[in-house]
């Protein structure tokens, strides 16, 4: 497929805005050409901003006025679990097939005033219960790689998005893995930030105690950029952090200066050779740029499936008892099976008789493996591991698999229910699919994460790897 201004980075993109060397209305326009060629096969995307090439014109009138805003003109998707001022929001259910928000989620807002342009909303598992985009009511999106295998999810539409070249960037979120694993199987990079780091307000609610917005770009240089945007404390969300966002822009320290750590229970006894040996060559890459890499001991990741999947349903079950049909949708008879699985476990896990033996018992485990990362970190300034057990899985995989989510996530699911941050990079292909590194950092450790993934993305060549469309 011919180079399109759609496959340009956020950060080449800007330079070409601000040179003039084209304008925002070009690249809107680009971005659409490429959706319009390429959604039908990929269904990446479930809405597209009407307003888009207007909003690109005003653009362009800012920059000719010398306006300078870190994302003025950039077209970025938005995962439709965020709130989008008079563009349908649906979070791939069908209860909310005709629901039209009267207001923008703060960080979608956070990115409009940095001057970007909304491009459309992409699709997910609905209510993002999944990794594979399979449970989306509207039909599952594809991975660009191979239009016969998964995206990932729950963001996978975001993820394919942005690896497809429909747009610069993309904005997902994560609950236990929804941002780093659709990244990894895509071939793109996927950041989550602090628990708090960003504002959960106007985020159809799944898990709220690990809910986490996020990029998914086709750099870290891009991800820092659009994460330092998102990022800040939001008097509309009680559990946003007062830390300022500057931080996750401020410089890491170099990497000479670093002690990472592997952990051998992340290499799973059923984890192929050839993924294991991707992981070992990137921990070599680290050594080679300088860190020092050292194998370390962490809780196996395996317990912290029982945790979510406890604390993860159990909150389902409460943010989802608002949509009743009286407000706003249709009524729950329009949920899919995957949401009413949720819903019904969920509600007996925080019944009386069974909170403190499920419910307590889950949130004492998950101190435990909160303790097991701070101790580790005291340690080591970072740790590194396979983002997923293996590359994308076969269309189909998921269905009639209640737990597939969770042995897909389980690898990024200990650091979600912990509020650490975490990324992942391309590290390698197998079997012609894309492998993903993740780097988790301590809670407000973006910048030593970022900085350290900059430096391996930047002394390796995955991330230039594009499907062939």
């Amino acid at each position: 497929m011919t180079k399109s201004l759609s496959d340009l980075t956020i950060f080449a993109a800007r330079t070409g805005l601000t040179s003039r060397a084209f304008s925002s209305f070009d690249l809107v326009t680009a971005c659409l050409d490429r959706i319009k060629q390429l959604n039908p096969e990929f269904h990446a995307f479930l809405a597209l901003n009407d307003s888009a090439l207007t909003e690109a014109k005003a653009a362009d009138l800012k920059i000719s006025a010398g306006e300078d805003l870190p994302l003025l003109g950039v077209p970025i998707a938005v995962k439709d679990n965020f709130l989008t001022q008079g563009i349908v929001t649906t979070a791939a259910s069908k209860v909310l097939d005709n629901y039209l928000p009267q207001y923008d989620a703060t960080v979608v807002k956070k990115m409009k005033n940095a001057g970007a342009i909304v491009l459309g909303k992409t699709n997910m598992d609905a209510w993002a219960h999944g990794s594979s985009t399979e449970t989306s009511d509207f039909g599952p999106t594809l991975n660009p790689w191979n239009s016969n295998y998964l995206p990932g999810g729950s963001s996978g539409g975001s993820a394919s998005a942005v690896a497809a070249g429909m747009c610069p960037a993309a904005i997902g979120s994560e609950t236990a893995g929804s941002i780093r694993q659709p990244a990894a199987w895509c071939g793109v990079t996927g950041f989550k930030p602090t628990y708090g780091r960003a504002s959960r307000y106007g985020v159809i609610a799944m898990a709220s105690s690990t809910d986490s917005p996020g990029p998914i770009t086709k750099t870290v240089a891009d991800a820092r950029l659009l994460a330092g945007v998102l990022a800040g404390p939001d008097p509309l969300d009680a559990t946003s952090s007062p830390r300022p966002a500057e931080e996750i822009l401020a410089p890491g320290p170099d990497l000479k200066h670093l002690k990472i750590g592997l952990p051998a229970s992340y290499l799973l006894p059923q984890m192929r050779s050839d993924v294991k040996q991707l992981i070992l060559d990137a921990a070599l890459q680290f050594e080679k740029l300088g860190a020092t890499v050292t194998e370390i001991s962490l809780l196996d990741p395996k317990y912290s499936i029982g945790v979510y999947t406890i604390i993860q349903r159990s909150e389902v079950s409460s943010n989802l008892a608002r949509f009743d049909g009286i407000r706003y949708g249709h009524d729950r008879s329009a949920f899919g099976p995957e949401a009413k699985r949720r819903i019904m476990l969920g509600t007996f896990a925080l019944s009386s008789g069974y909170y403190d033996r499920y419910y307590h018992k889950a949130e004492q485990v998950r101190t435990l493996v909160i303790r097991d990362f701070a101790r580790a970190f005291t340690d080591v300034d970072l740790i590194i591991g396979p983002t997923s057990p293996g590359p994308a899985l076969p269309v189909g995989a998921s269905l009639n698999q209640p737990m597939f989510g969770e042995m897909e996530d389980i690898l990024v699911e200990p650091s979600s229910i912990a509020g650490l941050t975490g990324i992942n990079v391309p590290c390698g292909f197998v079997d012609s699919l894309p492998i993903g590194l993740q780097i988790i950092g301590p809670q407000f450790g973006e910048a030593v994460v970022l900085s350290a993934a900059a430096a391996y993305q930047n002394s390796t060549p995955w991330h230039e790897h594009v499907p062939v469309l």
